[in-house]
C-alpha cells in the first residue's frame, strides 16, 4: 500500500512540476496536466447559465472546476457567465464537451480568441482549450449552441505560477 501512495505522489508531483521550466510549451503541459486533474477530481462549484438578460454568474480562476447547466436556445442549450480577470494574461479556458465559445467585455466587445484546440496531450477529458489574452476586468464567457446540457469549465493563466497551495 505505501509503495502504491508513493507511486501516486510521485507521480502527482510529477505532473505539477511538469510546467516549470523555461520552455513555453513545458508550460503548457503543465497546465494542462493540472486542469485535466481539476477537471477530472473538482473541486466543483454547479452554476446555471444566463440566458438572454440578467446578469450571468461569475466564475473563477481558482483551480475549481465549474459545471454549469446550459439554457434552451433558439438553436440548442447555451448560455453565458462572467469571469473578472485580475491581471491583464493569457488564460485558458478548458472544457470537457465540444462547444462553441465566444467571448466579450462587459461591455460586449469581441475578445479574439487566440488558439483553440478541441483536445489536449495526455488527457482525454479535455474537449476544449481556448487561449485568450484578457485584460483586468470582467468579460462574458458565451458557451453553445450546442446539444449538451451542461459543460464543465476551468479557467487557468497561461502562464501560471505552480509554487503556491491549491
Amino acid at each position: 500500500m505505501k509503495k502504491k501512495l508513493l507511486a501516486a505522489f510521485l507521480l502527482s508531483t510529477a505532473l505539477v512540476s511538469a510546467g516549470c521550466g523555461d520552455d513555453h510549451s513545458d508550460d503548457d503541459h503543465g497546465v494542462d496536466a493540472e486542469a485535466c486533474e481539476h477537471l477530472q477530481n473538482g473541486p466543483a462549484t454547479s452554476v446555471i447559465a444566463a440566458l438572454g438578460a440578467g446578469e450571468p454568474p461569475a466564475i473563477r480562476a481558482d483551480h475549481r472546476r465549474y459545471d454549469i447547466t446550459l439554457a434552451d436556445g433558439p438553436d440548442g442549450k447555451q448560455g453565458a457567465v462572467s469571469f473578472a480577470a485580475t491581471e491583464a494574461t493569457d488564460y485558458v479556458i478548458y472544457t470537457n464537451a465540444a462547444v462553441a465559445l465566444s467571448v466579450t467585455t462587459a461591455s460586449g466587445e469581441p475578445v479574439e480568441i487566440e488558439e483553440s484546440a478541441s483536445s489536449s496531450e495526455g488527457c482525454t477529458d479535455i474537449k476544449g482549450r481556448h487561449v485568450v489574452p484578457l485584460t483586468v476586468g470582467t468579460h462574458i464567457l458565451t458557451f453553445g449552441p450546442t446539444s449538451a446540457a451542461t459543460v464543465s469549465v476551468l479557467i487557468e493563466e497561461a502562464a501560471h505560477d505552480h509554487g503556491h497551495e491549491h
